[in-house]
């Protein structure tokens, strides 16, 4: 039998089980169905956002640096066939947001592809600012003059250096029911597990590659699931409902947080001597004031004794 070809798989599953061939249900929108949710875009804050924006806020006592960032790659080297990079792969982007969030100058080096077609195009006095009078004036065309290209002061680079597996886990199990076969029965299962996440950061002088700066943060995350089955039988029919509910703090989020840890404590001391402090109290962090500001507390306490 010969199948004519705008029939298609469609239509051959049609005459084979008996059934129309199915119409087209596209609407106006040019859509088969409409998606499901509609959440509005929002803002993407993690617990330092605030700090980064008082930081904007703050008086600056000298002119800001231009500061770029470079490679921040993941490290970690933890993917699967199926899902690839465990990791984000954008904490590059994470920081230049970071510092925008600051109010310190950024000037583009992780993708320089547009700004090099440009400047090769500028070259051959083939790029305009007003190309709709092209073949009208023999200087129509954007000069390249020394020195127009912004450098930086400062330059930060890092990677994304530990993931770490169920660093602890917990859990407990528990069954009840009738010992008989046909009887009922509950159980009930109970799971908390916690991995971490690290990142190591440096600032790099641009002029001198002089490393001024570095620092290392790790965050923990936690997971959670619950489950619950009920199963009962009564002679010919059996019964089973279960239901279970899980969740863990988003890996991805938790490398934003941390880029903006990092890049926070490296550009602080830019803007003022007491910026840092006045927009994050070091009394108010995990472990306590970081190990310099401890050490220096501990050799003026040493001091303080001897007289």
């Amino acid at each position: 039998m010969l199948i004519p070809r705008a029939l298609g798989a469609v239509g051959l599953a049609a005459m084979v089980f008996g059934a129309a061939p199915a119409q087209s249900a596209a609407d106006l929108s040019g859509g088969y169905a409409r998606p499901i949710g509609d959440a509005p875009a929002t803002r993407n804050p993690t617990p330092y956002t605030p700090a980064l924006i008082c930081l904007a806020q703050q008086p600056q006592t000298r002119p800001m640096p231009r500061i770029s960032v470079g490679r921040i790659a993941d490290m970690t080297g933890k993917s699967d066939f199926e899902t690839g990079a465990k990791i984000s792969q954008g904490a590059s982007l994470f920081a230049i947001t970071a510092l925008g969030k600051a109010g310190f100058p950024v000037v583009e080096r992780l993708d320089n592809s547009v700004a090099e077609i440009e400047l090769n195009y500028a070259r051959q006095r083939l790029l305009s600012d007003t190309p709709e009078l092209a073949g009208t004036s023999g200087d129509n065309f954007r000069r390249i003059l020394a020195g127009q290209i912004a450098g930086s002061s400062y330059y930060i680079v890092g990677g994304v250096t530990e993931l770490n597996y169920n660093i602890r886990s917990s859990g407990a199990d528990a069954k009840v029911g009738e010992t008989a076969l046909t009887g009922v029965r509950a159980g009930v299962s109970n799971q908390t597990y916690v991995l971490n996440i690290a990142i190591d950061l440096r600032l790099v002088n641009s002029r001198t590659q002089e490393v001024v700066d570095m620092v290392s943060y790790q965050k923990q995350l936690v997971g959670r699931s619950l489950d619950l089955g009920l199963t009962g039988a009564s002679g010919d029919l059996g019964a089973a409902a279960t239901f279970g509910r899980s969740g863990m703090e988003p890996m991805q989020a938790a490398v934003r947080t941390l880029i903006e840890r990092g890049v926070f404590e490296m550009v602080a001391p830019f803007r003022n001597p007491e910026a840092r402090n006045r927009c994050l109290d070091p009394s108010h962090e995990p472990l306590g004031p970081a190990l310099p500001v401890l050490a220096a507390q501990k050799s003026a306490a040493a001091q303080s004794e001897n007289r």
